[in-house]
Parts: C-alpha cells; sequence; structure tokens
C-alpha cells in the first residue's frame, strides 16, 4: 500500500511532517496528564491525611493544570484528524484521476482482461478501502509507536514487577491479534474478488434486462446474483465471527493486566517499596502501553484488506499498454488513404487467427464495403484502423503511414466511427452530436440532417436540447444508429467507418442516409461493413471475407460473376431480377 504514497503532492508531504508533530505534542500533553493524576492523588492523600500546609485549594490547581493538558491533548487529536482527513481525501482523488486516466488509455485487450465490472470496483470500492485505511493509518499509526515507546521509557522507571505484568499482557494481546490476523487475511482477498463477482452479476442483469423479461428469466438471475451473495456473505460473516473475538480477548487482557497491577502493587506496597501514588501512575501508564500496542495490531489487521485494495489498484497503473504511441511520430505521405499490406489478426491468448493475409487498398474518397458471414472477422478487421487493437502480422497504413507510427490522438482525429451498436451519453441531443467539442450548433443540425435525424429530433419536446437518458435507453435502436452516423459526420473526418451501422434502419432510411453522405461528403473514404447486399451495391470496391480470408475482391458486378461466395449471399436476399441476372 505504501507505494501508493508516491502518489502525495509536496503540500501533503508537509501535512504529514505537521501530522508527526502534533502528534508528538498530543503525547507530551498525554504523559504530562499521566503525571498529574499522580500529583491530584497526592495532593488528595495530603489533604486527607493533615499534612502540614495541604490544602483543598491544591486539588484545585492541580485540577486545573490536568485539565488544561486534557484540552490541549484534545486539540492536537482534533488538528491530526483534520489533517489526515485532508491527505487522504487529496491521495484518494489523485488515484481515482490516475485510474480513470490509465483505464482511458486502456486498448480493448487491457479493459477484457481485467472486465468492466473489476475496474469499476477498483476505481470505487478499492481507493475507499484504501482511502480509509491511510485516514486511520496517519490518526493511529504514528501516534501508537511514540506513545508505547515514550510510556515504556517511563513505566520501566517505576517498578520492574509491574512492568513484567505489562510485558506479559502485551505478548499475550500480540499472539492473540496475530493468530485471528493470519486467519482473516485470505478472506479479505476473497471479499475484494467478490466484490468483482457481485458488481459483474449485477452489471450484467441491468445492461440484459430486456433479455431477462422477454425469456422469464428473472428467477434464473435471482439464483445466480443469490450464489455470488451467499459467497460473499459467508466470507464476509467468517471475517467479521473472527475479529469479533478480539473483543471479549482485549477485555481479558486489559481486566487482567488491571487486577495483576493491583494486586502485586499491594504486595509491594506491604513491603514498603512503593506507594499508592506509584500504583495510580503506573496503572494509567500501563493503559497506555496496552493502547498503543493495541492501535498498532488494530491497524495491521485492517491494513491486510487495504493492501489487497492497494495491490489491484497498482496492477492497473502498472499494467504495460499494448497499444502505444511512437516517441516521434511519422509525418502522412498522403490524404484519406487506407492500406492493409499482408494483414493477420489474432486474440490474445487465442490458438488460431481471426483472419489472415488480407490485403487491399482504399483511394481517397472511394468507398470500400465488407461483406460476409457471421464470425467471418469483418469488424474484427476495420477495428485496426483505428487501433482498438494492433495487427498481429502485416501492417495497416492511414494516409501512407503505418497507424504505429502515427500518435493515437491524431490518427483517430482522421477518423468518423460509427460503431456496430449505437452508443450515446448522458447529455442533449445537440451534445451526443458534437461530441468532444468537434462542431457547433449548426454543425450539429447540419449532420443531423445528413443522418436522416432532423425529422425525429424536430418531433422531441425540446428538439436538439432533449435529453438523452445513460445508454439511449429513451431512442429506439434506428434513431440511435443515426445520431450515431450524424456524431461521426460531425467531427468532419477523412475516413469514416461504418461497422454494420445500417442495421437498425429500414430499406428507404438506409438508401437516403447513404444517399446524403455520398452527396455531402465527397473526398471522404468510406469503409463499410454490412450484411445488406443493398447497402454496399454501389461501393467502388467490395472484399468478401469468409472463414478469416479474403476470397474475392472487385465491384458489385464483378462478384456477382466471378465469386461464388458473394453470388449465394446476393442471391439469398434478392431475386435474379434485382440482381440484374
Amino acid at each position: 500500500m505504501f507505494k501508493l504514497y508516491k502518489n502525495l503532492k509536496a503540500k501533503d508531504w508537509l501535512t504529514v511532517l505537521l501530522i508527526v508533530g502534533v502528534t508528538v505534542a498530543q503525547v507530551f500533553f498525554t504523559m504530562q496528564l499521566t503525571d498529574k493524576i499522580s500529583d491530584i492523588v497526592g495532593a488528595i492523600q495530603a489533604v486527607s491525611t493533615g499534612v502540614p500546609g495541604a490544602t483543598t485549594g491544591d486539588i484545585w490547581r492541580e485540577g486545573g493544570i490536568m485539565l488544561a493538558f486534557a484540552v490541549c491533548t484534545a486539540l492536537c487529536q482534533a488538528a491530526v484528524c483534520v489533517a489526515a482527513a485532508r491527505v487522504s481525501s487529496d491521495l484518494s482523488a489523485t488515484l481515482r484521476s490516475r485510474v480513470y486516466a490509465k483505464v482511458e488509455s486502456f486498448s480493448v485487450a487491457e479493459v477484457n482482461k481485467f472486465s468492466a465490472a473489476s475496474l469499476i470496483t477498483r476505481t470505487t470500492n478499492d481507493i475507499q478501502q484504501v482511502h480509509m485505511a491511510n485516514v486511520m493509518t496517519l490518526r493511529m499509526l504514528i501516534y501508537a509507536p511514540i506513545m508505547a515507546i515514550w510510556a515504556i521509557c517511563k513505566i520501566n522507571a517505576s517498578s520492574a514487577e509491574l512492568t513484567a505484568a505489562t510485558a506479559v499482557a502485551v505478548v499475550a494481546l500480540v499472539v492473540c491479534i496475530s493468530a485471528v490476523m493470519l486467519l482473516v487475511m485470505p478472506k479479505f482477498k476473497a471479499m475484494q474478488k467478490l466484490t468483482d463477482r457481485l458488481n459483474g452479476v449485477t452489471r450484467e442483469n441491468l445492461t440484459g434486462i430486456r433479455v431477462v423479461r422477454a425469456y422469464n428469466a428473472e428467477n434464473y438471475q435471482q439464483e445466480k446474483f443469490e450464489k455470488v451473495n451467499a459467497d460473499f456473505t459467508a466470507t464476509q460473516l467468517f471475517a467479521g465471527r473472527a475479529m469479533a473475538l478480539l473483543s471479549p480477548v482485549m477485555m481479558l487482557v486489559m481486566n487482567g493486566l488491571t487486577l495483576a497491577i493491583y494486586w502485586i502493587g499491594a504486595s509491594l506496597m506491604n513491603a514498603g517499596k512503593i506507594d499508592y501514588r506509584t500504583i495510580v501512575s503506573f496503572m494509567t501508564l500501563a493503559s497506555q502501553v496496552v493502547m498503543a500496542f493495541l492501535m498498532m495490531l488494530m491497524m495491521f489487521i485492517l491494513l491486510p484488506r487495504a493492501s489487497v485494495a492497494a495491490k489491484r489498484i497498482n496492477e492497473v497503473l502498472e499494467t504495460e499498454l499494448s497499444i502505444k504511441d511512437p516517441e516521434k511520430e511519422t509525418p502522412v505521405t498522403e490524404c484519406g488513404t487506407v492500406e492493409f499490406r499482408d494483414v493477420s489478426f489474432r486474440y490474445p491468448d487465442a490458438d488460431a487467427d481471426v483472419f489472415e493475409h488480407v490485403s487491399f487498398r482504399a483511394e481517397k474518397g472511394q468507398t470500400v464495403a465488407f461483406i460476409g458471414s457471421t464470425g467471418s472477422g469483418k469488424s474484427t478487421l476495420i477495428n485496426l484502423v483505428p487501433r482498438f487493437y494492433d495487427a498481429t502480422e502485416g501492417e495497416v497504413l492511414v494516409d501512407g503511414v503505418n497507424v504505429k507510427e502515427l500518435k493515437q490522438s491524431t490518427l483517430r482525429d482522421k477518423i468518423g466511427y460509427v460503431p456496430q451498436k449505437g452508443v450515446l451519453f448522458t447529455g442533449t441531443v445537440a451534445e451526443n452530436i458534437a461530441f468532444g467539442g468537434k462542431a457547433d450548433r449548426e454543425e450539429a443540425e447540419k449532420a443531423a440532417e445528413t443522418a436522416e435525424a432532423d425529422g425525429f429530433i424536430a418531433e422531441m419536446e425540446d428538439g436538439y436540447d432533449s435529453r438523452i437518458a445513460q445508454g439511449g435507453k429513451n431512442v429506439s435502436g434506428g434513431q440511435k444508429q443515426r445520431l450515431s452516423i450524424a456524431r461521426a459526420v460531425a467531427a468532419k473526418p477523412e475516413i469514416m467507418i461504418f461497422d454494420d451501422s445500417f442495421s437498425a434502419l429500414d430499406y428507404r432510411t438506409d438508401k437516403q442516409v447513404r444517399a446524403n453522405l455520398k452527396e455531402r461528403l465527397k473526398g471522404v473514404t468510406s469503409l463499410i461493413v454490412a450484411q445488406r447486399i443493398g447497402t454496399i451495391m454501389d461501393a467502388d470496391k467490395i472484399i468478401v471475407l469468409d472463414n478469416g480470408k479474403a476470397v474475392g475482391e472487385g465491384t458489385h458486378r464483378e462478384l456477382l460473376e466471378n465469386c461464388a461466395i458473394y453470388r449465394e449471399i446476393a442471391l439469398s436476399q434478392l431475386s435474379k431480377e434485382e440482381l440484374g441476372l
């Protein structure tokens, strides 16, 4: 966990030093308070036994000094609490920002490696665990050693016999708490993983709520959740029960020490070796020593869970990115071109390539389409252009330069991307179209017209200022796709990528959108993945994929004549008359 402290700022380190100084002052005042207990007991004894010169004023004076020391101790403790909370909150905010930024830089491969549910847990729950541990560390882990050392030095000078009794109590406490700590540490690790699973099941259920209800699978999903919930509860209960043993053990040790001090102290008093003032003072010091060790041991109970959380945070921060920017960017030599040179791709840890030895070139302003059976690698292929993944073999070039030699921001500024599943964000219609601030209001409205989205937007209550719910849940699939197309158009790209982005549109709207794109995006290169022959018939070049290989390339007419697979797909959708055969 302490590795995370490198994220502390200079002002935070100064605050930590201030905490140490104020803690020393707090211990000093506490020790003075302990001495004053002995003094006030002496004053009370002097007055009660009639010692000459002793008055009740002495008791009031000593009591007043005790009160002053108590107030100073309380003020120091309050200052430490406030400063510790400030440092911990600053560190947590920095960690959240760093983890979020790191996750933003992840490729799809890294996100899949951790899972979305786990990354959310690490950004929220794990950082909260570290925050709580840091507050306790700054409050207790600094105070406890200083108090223990100071109190031991004072206690050792009082009585060897009473010191030995205190040492036995401390050892018994250490052994008991260490045993419990060894028992619960594995459970703390398991609890963080189970938290991931709990979040994952909940997220999956909420994301797929329509499918769950359509299949009346609520009970099935409930059973899945209950199983994970039961595992989490059982682990939590085990850890809680083990921790619950500490309370009676601590009470037993503390009360046993009290009895031992009075018993041994009475024997020593009878022998004339010490007086009652010393016993009272020793009792207070012994309590301080035991409490100091108790604080340290409790921290060692709390730290394991925080350390598990910190390790998970560090795993995210220290993950090596599979897709990196080059140290020096290569200047582009062309404009609006895309080229694949003998490209093959395999997912991490997969046994076989998704596709292999694919080559083609799209010139500026051309439309290149990809078609093939499900699982032939069409979407994966075009995802290599914006570097969502990197090619396993071969080269992917944009504007005459290998995409690995361009910064990701530079590359993606050239591309308008419309995903297979329309993704919208919380905000207004206009904000979703001008996503990232790449278009003004007028440009957003023109982009909506191009995507044939202006009609249904006008019918919405507030037009372009209408709110879009999270994930676009308050618009239909076709509306979502048209808004996604408008967003890509508004970015004014050199290259447009459509990943089966017309599937939710009816044939008339599909045709009109493509006509608008052709008219208003002249000179823009388009890469289209589609299942409909009607969507790609007018493309300058069509590439047919089958079982991960390019089995045909040419225009619609050429492929009908020389590619059996394309002809088969075409005839399954349109009649010979419609195809002109």
